[in-house]
C-alpha cells in the first residue's frame, strides 16, 4: 500500500471520528462536564499519550532548531488551545447542525490561507471540488431541519468559526516542519505548548466536575473523545498532513457530515431520505476532485516559504 492510500486512509479515519464527536460530546456536556473542563481533560491526556513516544529511541527524539519553537507554539495556540476551547463552548452553545455547517468553511479557509503562506495554487478541479463539497454538506445538513438562530446560538455559531480558523491556520502552519521532523515529534510539542496554555482556562471547570455521578456510558462517551475523536484523529491528521497538502486534507473534512448522519440513523433512528442520498453523492464528488479532478500540477511544499 503506498503512503498515499495511507494518508488518505488516516484522514477518511479522522473524520469518521470526527463526525461522531458531534454527537457523543453532547451526551455529557454541559450535563455533567462544562466544556473548558472538559478540553483540559482532552488535552492532559492526550499530551501524555503522545509524550510516550519519547520512550521510542533516538527515531522519535530530535533537536528543534530555534526557528521552529515559534511556529510549535503557534501551532499549540491555533491547532489546540484556541481550537479546542472555541469549538466544545460553541458547541456547548449551539446545535450540532449549526456547528457542522460552519465547521464546513474550514476547507475553504485552508486554501485561502495556503494560497498566501504556502503559494499553494487552486486549479479549476479543486475549485469545483471545493463547491461540490460546501453544496453537499449544506444540503445534507439543512435537509428538512430546522436551523433556529437564538442570542445564544449565534454567540456560538461564532465560536465555532473562530475553532475553524483556527484549525485552517495551524494545518497551513505546521505543514513545513512535517518535513523537517517525525509528525509524532511535532504533534507532541504542539499538544505540550496548548496543554500549558489550557491549563488556567480548564482547571476551574475541572475541578468543579462529580465523578460520582457519572455512569459507565458516561464513562465510555468521555474515553471516545478523548482517545478516539482527539488521540488518533490528530495524530492521523498529522501524519496525512506529512504526505498530502493542507487544502487535501481540509476536504475531508466535507465527509463529517456523511459520517455524523450514518451515526444519527444507527443511534437516534433517522431516516435516510433522496435529499440526503443527494448531498452524500455531492460530497464525494467534491473529495474526488479536490484530490484528482482534472489535470492536478503537484505543488513542492518543502520549498514554501514561511514567515520567520
Amino acid at each position: 500500500m503506498s503512503q498515499k492510500i495511507k494518508a488518505h486512509l488516516a484522514l477518511l479515519g479522522a473524520n469518521i471520528f470526527y463526525g461522531a464527536g458531534f454527537t457523543v460530546a453532547k451526551m455529557v456536556m454541559p450535563r455533567l462536564i462544562q466544556p473548558l473542563g472538559f478540553i483540559l481533560i482532552r488535552v492532559g491526556v492526550v499530551t501524555f499519550l503522545f509524550w510516550l513516544s519519547f520512550m521510542g529511541g533516538s527515531r522519535f527524539r530530535a533537536k528543534i532548531q530555534r526557528k521552529d519553537w515559534p511556529i510549535l507554539i503557534l501551532g499549540g495556540l491555533f491547532g489546540v488551545a484556541l481550537n479546542q476551547m472555541m469549538f466544545f463552548m460553541g458547541l456547548n452553545l449551539t446545535f450540532p447542525i449549526h456547528a457542522a455547517l460552519i465547521m464546513m468553511s474550514t476547507p475553504l479557509l485552508i486554501t485561502i490561507i495556503a494560497l498566501f503562506m504556502l503559494r499553494e495554487k487552486i486549479g479549476p478541479g479543486k475549485a469545483i471540488g471545493l463547491l461540490l463539497g460546501i453544496s453537499g454538506a449544506i444540503l445534507l445538513m439543512s435537509a428538512g431541519k430546522e436551523l433556529t438562530i437564538t442570542g445564544n446560538s449565534t454567540r456560538g455559531d461564532f465560536f465555532i468559526l473562530i475553532n475553524a480558523t483556527s484549525y485552517a491556520v495551524y494545518l497551513v502552519m505546521i505543514k513545513p516542519l512535517m518535513h523537517r521532523y517525525r509528525p509524532i515529534i511535532v504533534i507532541r510539542w504542539v499538544f505540550l505548548f496548548g496543554f500549558l496554555m489550557v491549563i488556567p482556562f480548564g482547571w476551574p471547570q475541572f475541578s468543579a466536575i462529580n465523578w460520582a455521578v457519572f455512569t459507565f456510558n458516561d464513562y465510555l462517551c468521555v474515553i471516545f473523545i478523548v482517545v478516539c475523536v482527539t488521540f488518533f484523529t490528530y495524530l492521523w491528521n498529522i501524519y496525512g498532513l506529512h504526505i498530502l497538502s493542507p487544502s487535501v486534507a481540509g476536504a475531508y473534512i466535507y465527509m463529517q457530515p456523511i459520517f455524523a448522519a450514518i451515526i444519527s440513523v444507527i443511534f437516534t433512528g433517522e431516516k435516510l431520505t433522496l435529499i440526503k442520498l443527494l448531498a452524500t453523492i455531492l460530497i464525494f464528488s467534491g473529495v474526488y476532485m479536490v484530490n484528482f479532478g482534472f489535470k492536478k500540477k503537484r505543488i513542492d511544499l518543502e520549498d514554501a516559504v514561511m514567515p520567520e
